[in-house]
């Protein structure tokens, strides 16, 4: 078994925060709600050490107003994907020689349900 932390990629979207319907405007207001069970979740997988690596489909410009509405919410994280389409989201990684475990998983999660029951 491997000791070492593991990489979490999240969308933000619908899984982080609420994901409003209503185009790009509504998701970088001020009336985004914070989805249930997210911030325990992440302050549980930073004190396991875990890289948490966000993705959205969020345009490259809306960065500065992301990362702000980001740290206005207490979400924290180490990497931050912009630009990401809506499209299905594939992860393909090699399996270890040694143990030929899987090293790449998924977890699909209604929308704007949160990450309450996430276990990893």
């Amino acid at each position: 078994m491997d000791i070492r932390p593991k990489t979490i990629f999240c969308d933000i979207d619908g899984v982080l925060v609420s994901h409003q319907n209503a185009g790009v405007h509504a998701q970088i207001g001020d009336d985004v709600k914070i989805l249930p069970g997210v911030i325990e979740t992440l302050y549980d997988w930073d004190l396991k050490g875990y890289q948490i690596i966000l993705t959205t489909g969020r345009r490259e410009s809306l960065r500065t107003r992301t990362e702000e509405q980001l740290l206005g919410l207490g979400i924290y994280y180490d990497k931050l994907i912009m630009g990401v389409t809506g499209g299905e989201r594939v992860v393909i990684n090699d399996r270890k020689p040694n143990s030929r475990d899987d090293m790449a998983w998924s977890i699909n999660v209604d929308r704007n349900e949160g990450l309450e029951g996430v276990n990893i």
